[in-house]
């Protein structure tokens, strides 16, 4: 019988779960500081477009390729040493990168392996820490964490930046790089003191099946929840409109509104404040009692924030900055109570795989959208891609209402397929 899912609202889960959560904030923080450091260096020695493209495809490419089989192996491993694994990692891979900075003799292929060992480790980590919380937090308290971890997020886009481009006016490139290790010890520390809760998977079952066997269970698993699937479908349309949109935001301030770099933090900034006070009311309010329809309205509210920058007048640049806070104030509605579905309701030992599968997708559609949006918005203007993202968005949100399959998302006894092995079977 599999682990079943928290469900004691005690102050015990919090002093254990916290105590986690902010060491990994902490190194999320560092995590970073790097990648904006190590982004403007390229930026800086290389002024290469297609050098600071790869280095993105290099970050993407641990969830698009090994995404699906890393939640097979978090379910199938002990999640705590996963993470404390994973941290180590990358805290050795940003001390040796420390080491060839400061012998002055750091290359770019240097970073772009640096860069995906780091991605690599924190897919890992990631899948770990998301399946974990499910069995260390109350299901009724899981969208709230979502809402602080949606918080953490929005203030990490507001404070990263310009706290790195701080940072490496005063130190050197090993400094910054040294911080990033600092606080991956706040990370590791808790990890090896802490217990965190195992799935319970039988020893028949476990002995039974292989990685592969493994894999396909979870992705049948997937497949055959047509609420789920549904919903997966949907991050793969944000993903494909909305990230691509907001990286030609830089041209949209410069080209359309014919403002600076100042006016493109206003804009930035606003995003990453919406996304904090988002983040709050999420975890002080909980949402909906039905999850899925606090993430339905809050598609929906991305969308019309997406649709307003696709129709602001080019003279009316602050009505893209309330466009921006809009976004992301819906952001944390859309996503904190979609990944709090999934923690409460897929059966523990599959949760990882579920996550990466998503990741994985989500992923994975980013450059395809990218591909697409450039000659798009290069013949049709900008804002068409911004008018594309929003409309989908919104149709997405509205159909997503009136899909039963849908809106029961949260109910227990969804269908599994015979062919998942025996410990889920006997999980459900």
């Amino acid at each position: 019988m599999a682990t079943q899912f928290s469900t004691q609202d005690n102050k015990p889960w919090k002093k254990t779960f916290f105590t986690i959560w902010s060491g990994q904030a902490l190194s999320i923080l560092g995590s970073q500081l790097v990648q904006f450091a190590l982004i403007w260096y390229l930026t800086v020695q290389t002024g290469s477009a297609t050098v600071l493209a790869t280095a993105s495809l290099v970050g993407m490419l641990p969830n698009m390729i090994l995404g699906p089989f890393i939640g097979t192996l978090v379910d199938r491993l002990n999640r705590r040493w996963i993470m404390l694994l994973a941290d180590s990692i990358e805290a050795l891979t940003t001390i040796a990168l420390a080491v060839l900075f400061a012998l002055g003799t750091v290359e770019v292929w240097h970073i772009f392996v640096v860069l995906f060992v780091r991605s690599l480790a924190g897919a890992f980590h990631t899948n770990a820490m998301n399946a974990s919380t499910s069995l260390m937090v109350p299901v009724e308290q899981l969208t709230r964490v979502q809402g602080l971890n949606q918080l953490l997020s929005g203030g990490l886009n507001v404070v990263a930046a310009p706290l790195g481009a701080l940072l490496l006016g005063i130190l050197p490139m090993q400094g910054v790089l040294s911080i990033d290790v600092i606080t991956a010890l706040f990370a590791i520390l808790p990890l090896a003191f802490i217990h965190i809760p195992q799935p319970e998977r039988s020893t028949a079952s476990a002995e039974k099946t292989t990685v592969w066997i493994d894999f396909k269970a979870g992705l049948r698993y997937m497949l055959s929840w047509s609420g789920l699937l549904i919903v997966g479908l949907m991050t793969v349309g944000i993903n494909f409109t909305i990230i691509p949109a907001f990286s030609l935001l830089p041209l949209m301030v410069k080209d359309y509104f014919g403002g600076s770099a100042i006016h493109l933090s206003w804009v930035e900034s606003a995003m990453g404040a919406g996304m904090i006070l988002g983040g709050v009311l999420l975890s002080l309010w909980g949402g909906f009692s039905r999850k899925i329809l606090t993430s339905m309205i809050g598609l929906m509210g991305m969308g019309v924030g997406t649709l307003i920058l696709a129709l602001v007048p080019a003279s009316s640049i602050s009505f893209a900055v309330g466009a921006a806070l809009l976004v992301g104030f819906m952001t944390p509605m859309t996503m904190g109570p979609f990944f709090a579905i999934i923690q409460s309701t897929v059966e523990p030992d599959m949760q990882a795989r579920v996550f990466s599968l998503l990741t994985s997708i989500g992923t994975g559609i980013v450059p395809i959208g990218l591909m697409i949006a450039g000659p798009v918005a290069d013949r049709a203007g900008i804002q068409s891609w911004f008018l594309l993202g929003g409309v989908l968005c919104i149709f997405m949100a509205v159909t997503g209402l009136f899909i039963p399959a849908v809106m029961n998302i949260e109910k227990k006894g969804n269908p599994i397929p015979e062919a998942v092995d025996i410990s889920v079977r006997q999980a459900v």
